[in-house]
Order: C-alpha cells, then sequence, then structure tokens
C-alpha cells in the first residue's frame, strides 16, 4: 500500500548519511562527533550541533568509565529503559533510585522534588560513574550541589534536563560549575530521557576515537 524503507540497514545508513549531509558536526571529532550524530538521530533536529556543548572529551571519558564497569546512573525511568543493555561493554549496573524506599517521604520533608531528593542516594555508586539526566533539572542542580560538597565525582555527566522551568538554567549552571568533570549538555529548554539513553547507547557502541 505504501513505498517505504523497510530494510533497517538501509534505514540506518541513510539517516546517519542525512545527518551527515545536515548537520553541522565540524565542532566535534572522533568519539565526541559520533555522539553529537547519535543525539541528532534521537531528536531529528540537525540544528541542535549549535546549542550542543561538550567539554573534556564526554564521550571518551564515559566510553572508558564503561569499560571499567562504571554504573550508569539515571535520575528517571524512562532514561534508565532507554539504555541497551546488551550493548553495555562490562555488564554495567543501571542504577536509577527515584522510586528507592524513603525518597518521596524525604522530598516532602525537604521541600523538594523527588528527583532531587533521589540523587541523594547515589552517593555509594558515584565515584567514576556515567551520570544520565534526561528528565530534572532538579536532579542536574541537585548532582552540582553534591559535587560542591564534597561528592565523589563521577567519569562524565550527560546533562539532557528538559522543560520550561529550570532545565535552561540547570544547564548552564552544569557548564558553569561542572569543573574538570567531563560533560555533555545541550543548552536551552530541550533535551529529554530520549537523548540521555542515546548519549549513553552511543558511549556503548563501537566507534573510533
Amino acid at each position: 500500500m505504501f513505498d517505504y524503507v523497510r530494510d533497517p540497514a538501509e534505514i540506518y545508513r541513510r539517516s546517519f548519511a542525512a545527518i551527515e549531509a545536515e548537520a553541522d558536526l565540524s565542532p566535534f571529532a572522533g568519539r565526541d562527533r559520533r555522539l553529537a550524530a547519535r543525539l541528532i538521530h534521537a531528536c531529528g533536529m540537525p540544528d541542535i550541533t549549535a546549542a550542543l556543548v561538550f567539554r573534556g572529551e564526554p564521550a571518551k571519558a564515559g566510553r572508558a568509565a564503561l569499560m571499567a564497569g562504571a554504573p550508569i546512573l539515571a535520575d528517571a525511568e524512562m532514561v534508565a529503559h532507554g539504555v541497551i543493555a546488551s550493548r553495555l561493554p562490562a555488564t554495567n549496573e543501571i542504577i536509577c533510585t527515584l522510586n528507592d524506599a524513603g525518597v518521596a517521604d524525604r522530598a516532602r520533608a525537604e521541600g523538594t522534588t523527588r528527583s532531587a531528593a533521589a540523587v541523594d542516594d547515589w552517593s555509594a555508586h558515584l565515584a567514576g560513574a556515567v551520570v544520565a539526566i534526561g528528565n530534572a533539572p532538579t536532579a542536574l542542580f541537585r548532582l552540582l550541589e553534591r559535587l560542591a560538597q564534597g561528592a565523589p565525582r563521577p567519569a562524565v555527566i550527560l546533562g539532557f534536563p528538559v522543560g520550561f522551568i529550570g532545565a535552561a538554567e540547570a544547564k548552564q549552571a552544569l557548564i558553569d560549575h561542572a569543573g574538570d568533570i567531563p560533560f555533555a549538555t545541550l543548552t536551552g529548554r530541550r533535551g529529554g530521557s530520549a537523548l540521555a539513553a542515546a548519549a549513553v547507547n552511543a558511549l556503548a557502541g563501537a566507534g573510533d576515537g
């Protein structure tokens, strides 16, 4: 009834050929270029390259962390479930503490979001971890607060919270306060769980760099 491309390999080839043709990937090299292309593929918007900020070779740092067995800390279940576990190089643990016992009660008591309260339960896993935030700006703000207070340093922060309240500000705070921790982020309101998960999947997959 419809004339459309059915072959998965051809869809994949054409998709990344279109990204190479339509997106300005010149600011990125090696694994970071592959990461940028994967983020474009996840959202269908080649123009995001102008708003992507990478610092400290996040793709290289994140890939090395995963190869060493580092856990992945996700702010939302959608991020955690978007990571393709079969592609992880070291059977890496995917951790989302959002629905852990006591998180909701602690959030109410502290007058904050569950997402922010859940970050406080990352401490035992944070050192050398891959952090993927794709939903809550408050989670990214809280992570930066914890790091300023001396919490263990992750290997990389993939900061893609989305929304109208706090998202742009949280990502700017990441840019301003991450120090020498490698990170990748998309400035402004855009972001989301699909982007955060796609970033992890890009680090997990084979590639150059």
